[in-house]
């Protein structure tokens, strides 16, 4: 046992926390994996964690026991709250939880830096929460990293390299302005229920500027323009950004017959720079 708390099973049992498929819930019960998850976010100790989702605390308890300063669990299931109380209890004034939407929260207010978001996320929410993690206002963001666990295809999505079907807005995302790699996989049978697909923990360590000059902005329209008719040719699919789009395309090096998952991330830079001129 990771701590002097009852096995996640008898929480679950004592506060009849059934998980509810509308929230996109799906327990993890091995502490032992749940504080492994926690080990993939490094050295926790002068560090502020953002967690979101906690469910019965599985996660929360790894975090806690290896070390983390602070943890802000953020969860919109109120039944849960009683179970998070009671790790709360166990580690005095280590643990602050908040009963709410996580995309409606403004959570720096609870946050000291340096600050590493990790949590198992709710299926139904996970990618928007990225996609909002990934574009701040300024970069760079008020996190240092994010160890995030997935269904298995957005997290091969995340660390996709060009010319694959998995290559899209958010590989590059992610890539643009991160080190993003998956550190674990997990099977169905880890959780309670078993979900119909495989998981996988992505750790993305920020970089302190972007890999190529780029208004974030204009380079999020250009993506997102070529990979919503990704069977089209970029001249196509890009016709509605610019009427010039193909002296562009050719100014940024980028032939106007390709398709979208053919452009590596500095190609989809350099179009952004052209169209931003």
């Amino acid at each position: 046992m990771i701590d002097s708390l009852p096995p996640l099973r008898e929480v679950i049992a004592a506060h009849d926390l059934q998980p509810k498929k509308s929230l996109g819930q799906n327990f993890l019960l091995d502490l032992n994996l749940t504080a492994k998850i926690a080990r993939q976010a490094g050295d926790l100790s002068g560090c502020d964690v953002l967690e979101i989702g906690p469910g019965p605390g599985g996660l929360t308890r790894g975090l806690l026991a290896e070390g983390a300063r602070r943890v802000l669990a953020v969860e919109k299931d109120a039944r849960c709250l009683p179970a998070l109380e009671e790790v709360a209890e166990a580690y005095p004034d280590r643990l602050q939880v908040i009963n709410a939407d996580a995309l409606e929260l403004d959570v720096l207010e609870h946050l000291t830096p340096p600050v590493r978001v990790v949590a198992n996320l709710p299926y139904n929410v996970g990618t928007e929460l990225l996609v909002r993690w990934l574009t701040p206002k300024a970069w760079p963001p008020y996190w240092d990293s994010l160890t995030l666990m997935f269904q298995k295809e957005v997290a091969q999505r995340i660390v996709a390299q060009p010319g694959g079907k998995a290559y899209g807005r958010l590989a590059i995302l992610s890539q643009w302005r991160c080190e993003a790699r998956i550190v674990m996989q997990l099977p169905p049978e880890a959780f309670t229920p078993p979900p119909k697909v495989h998981s996988a923990v992505v750790h993305l360590q920020r970089l302190e500027t972007p890999r190529f000059e780029a208004d974030a902005a204009v380079l999020s329209r250009v993506v997102a323009a070529a990979f919503n008719q990704r069977r089209k040719m970029l001249r196509s699919s890009l016709k509605g950004i610019s009427p010039d789009i193909e002296a562009h395309l050719v100014a940024a090096g980028i032939k106007p017959t390709e398709r979208a998952e053919q452009v590596p991330i500095e190609g989809f830079c350099a179009l952004a720079r052209e169209v931003a001129k």
